[in-house]
């Protein structure tokens, strides 16, 4: 969810609140003899508030669970938790009198804290990475779908060096004829010891003619053992785990100085194998690169979640014990 204009009615809305509230606990401050304490009616009324705003916050979960309640939009909703949620803590503390208090009373303050404190880092994640993913993945597939993508890149390169190189003993693909990426039918076309082309095809899901190889792509043995051996060592053990860093291909300027002297050593006539081989490890670096992206936006729920169940049950139990004992 990214925070827009959309948002400024609940931002004014919430500051508003934020400092009537603590207009109302200076007040209080300076008529207590005792000062601030939780038992009192101001107290009270901002402990009532601040538990119905984490019952609130907590609620979204049940509306994202359930969503043909008519019980306002989704994105109302999402709004409200983040504000609301933010405002949780301030009021919680003008409750408290900014004092932990007793054993539980200090767990459920650390809770309260460390909750709102992963909810704003979640919600920065949320704003900034979709603008990442835009910038460095181009080539966005479906996330269910990149380990599906990810073969389809590597049996495309099996085929494109094989047609260069001769046979390399790779296992030939079971799906002859279609495949699918992305939940679209890329209708490709497979012929022996012929190189597809416009692999990005495979990522976008689009379909995509197979350009004819000319007779004279095959190299000698001795003139293709660069690509050979490049294929074997570097690009297809990088293609299997794009996602490491000790790979030279993971990164952009050297798989470019990589291609770029395997070029050198190669006939003009495989230039156009070795393009294709550069895009399909350009497509491998950006499924990796959203791997990682989609891990850092919902990573992050699971250190919030479990500590926004947690502060409910604790709050509620809390609330309980203040007004029975």
């Amino acid at each position: 969810m990214r925070i827009d204009r959309t948002h400024r009615a609940w931002a004014i809305t919430a500051f508003a609140a934020l400092a009537a509230a603590a207009i109302v606990y200076l007040i209080d401050v300076l008529n207590a003899p005792q000062g601030p304490r939780g038992g009192s009616a101001v107290g009270l009324t901002f402990g009532i508030l601040g538990l119905g705003f984490v019952i609130f916050a907590a609620l979204l979960g049940a509306r994202k669970r359930v969503p043909t309640w008519r019980l306002g939009r989704a994105q109302a909703w999402m709004r409200g938790h983040l504000w609301l949620g933010l405002l949780t803590l301030p009021i919680i503390l003008f409750h408290a009198g900014f004092h932990f208090g007793g054993t539980l009373t200090r767990v459920l303050m650390w809770l309260l804290m460390i909750t709102v404190a992963s909810g704003v880092f979640g919600a920065a994640l949320q704003h900034y990475i979709p603008r990442v993913m835009t910038a460095e993945v181009p080539l966005e597939t479906v996330y269910d779908e990149i380990d599906h993508v990810r073969a389809l890149l590597r049996q495309e390169a099996d085929r494109t060096v094989e047609a260069v190189c001769g046979n390399l003993g790779f296992a030939k693909s079971s799906t002859e004829g279609t495949q699918r990426a992305g939940g679209f039918t890329a209708l490709r076309p497979i012929a022996a010891a012929v190189p597809l082309r416009t692999s990005s095809a495979v990522s976008a899901g689009a379909s995509a003619a197979v350009a004819t190889a000319p007779e004279n792509t095959r190299l000698s043995e001795e003139e293709s053992a660069p690509l050979r051996t490049f294929y074997l060592n570097e690009m297809r053990p990088f293609l299997e785990c794009p996602g490491k860093h000790t790979h030279r291909l993971a990164h952009s300027a050297r798989a470019s100085g990589s291609f770029a002297g395997l070029r050198t050593l190669l006939p003009g006539r495989a230039h156009g194998a070795l393009a294709d081989l550069e895009d399909i490890c350009d497509e491998a670096r950006q499924l990796a690169r959203q791997e990682k992206l989609h891990q850092w936006l919902h990573g992050w729920l699971l250190v919030h979640i479990p500590l926004s169940l947690a502060l409910v049950l604790l709050g509620a139990v809390h609330a309980v014990m203040a007004l029975r004992y």
